[in-house]
């Protein structure tokens, strides 16, 4: 009867391992080679009462880091143009095991809540770091936290 019993467990964690060893392989193969993960290092500081991230705190979020800025080098026809881009990250959040990049709303450059505009601002974010949440677009004014998620949809 012991015999069994370890017999049975033996089998169950070799079934498990198996299934751990195909969802790996898997994951490696359809993984395109070229996808590059992009890590975030610290993140600048967080300022004392800053609005955003008591706004944050209030709704339940905790603030990991502050602001990160990604350099990316633009190339055209096989030069790199003198004048590189930066891509602005205002913060991290997380509520609930979830991350989430943060962006605010800037007075000279609003985004409006239609599909068209929060595509052209935010799509690239969600490509670029793809396994955050989401976005968290603050409107600090109006006290507002929207969160924004893009999901691919198959045809």
């Amino acid at each position: 009867m012991d015999n069994l019993v370890e017999i049975v467990i033996m089998l169950i964690a070799g079934c498990f391992l198996l299934a751990l060893l195909y969802r790996f392989i898997y994951r490696w193969l359809h993984t395109p080679s070229t996808m590059s993960r992009i890590k975030l290092g610290r993140g600048g500081k967080l300022k004392d009462n800053d609005p955003n991230v008591n706004l944050l705190e209030r709704h339940g979020y905790a603030v990991i880091s502050g602001r990160h800025q990604i350099p990316v080098v633009v190339e055209l026809d096989g030069e790199v143009l003198e004048r590189s881009a930066t891509i602005i990250i205002d913060y991290v959040a997380e509520k609930k095991g979830c991350s989430y990049i943060v962006k605010t709303e800037r007075e000279r450059q609003p985004i409006d809540l239609t599909t068209a505009d929060l595509k052209k601002h935010l799509l690239m974010y969600a490509l670029l770091l793809p396994d955050m949440s989401g976005i968290l677009y603050i409107n600090h004014k109006e006290g507002k936290i929207h969160r924004i998620a893009f999901h691919l949809a198959e045809k």
